[in-house]
């Protein structure tokens, strides 16, 4: 990623996203075997995971556990990943899609904001299934890396073959931040990821699977995020 003055180079930004037409996803829940109906306005996605190159520009901070300015940053909190949203978009002059407050814990969102942001679960779904059903947008070995291809680390993004939209990794390497709490009643502030990543068995990486966690205190070194924003 370039930069100019120390600045972003919007340019290249606006390069990084593909537009995902509107449409609907069927989402369903393993755990409680429900299955629902989401209608998907279109919106702008990042065509990878953010990488470490872009990470560090915006937030001055590498924490991932593997290096290299072309992998995936990993080893973020959501809240991570919320703030560099916000910091993205302070430096581009867009409004902040997010508000924080990290000692009590507490987000709220502008969803009118033309900011940055992590996707809706069913967006994230919808993107990576390109408007179709299938668990896969193709054989996992060409598309995905994951347990058996890895070599037990993440691999630098946009290798592998991109689906229809044009969207790569959005299976294996790292799972991905999602917007969405869980399930509230049950799990309280517990975030969504998805996708799974490079340590994975081919059986959890499918544009179906739904993982969570803590929002706040929870990485881990096969966890990133992209970002979205409105359309």
């Amino acid at each position: 990623m370039k930069t100019i003055n120390d600045k972003i180079d919007k340019k290249a930004i606006d390069e990084l996203f593909v537009s995902i037409p509107t449409g609907t996803v069927v989402l369903r829940d393993d755990r409680t075997k429900e299955r629902w109906s989401v209608g998907i306005n279109s919106f702008e996605l990042s065509k990878f995971p953010i990488t470490q190159e872009l990470y560090k520009s915006v937030t001055d901070q590498d924490p991932s556990s593997f290096k290299g300015d072309r992998l995936p940053v990993e080893t973020v909190s959501w809240a991570e990943a919320v703030i560099f949203c916000n910091g993205l978009s302070e430096f581009l002059g867009r409004d902040k899609y997010y508000a924080i407050d990290v000692s009590a814990e507490k987000v709220t969102f502008n969803s009118k904001a033309n900011g940055f942001r992590l996707p809706t679960e069913a967006e994230w779904q919808y993107a990576c299934q390109a408007g179709r059903k299938d668990i896969r947008y193709g054989e996992l070995k060409e598309i995905a890396w994951f347990k058996d291809n890895s070599s037990n680390q993440p691999q630098e993004v946009g290798q592998k073959k991109p689906n229809r939209w044009g969207l790569y990794d959005m299976l294996g390497n790292v799972w991905e931040w999602c917007s969405d709490s869980y399930d509230e009643t049950v799990y309280g502030t517990y975030r969504v990821f998805r996708g799974g990543g490079w340590c994975d068995q081919e059986r959890s990486v499918m544009a179906t699977t739904r993982r969570r966690s803590h929002p706040f205190s929870f990485k881990i070194d096969d966890l990133g995020f992209r970002i979205a924003t409105n359309s």
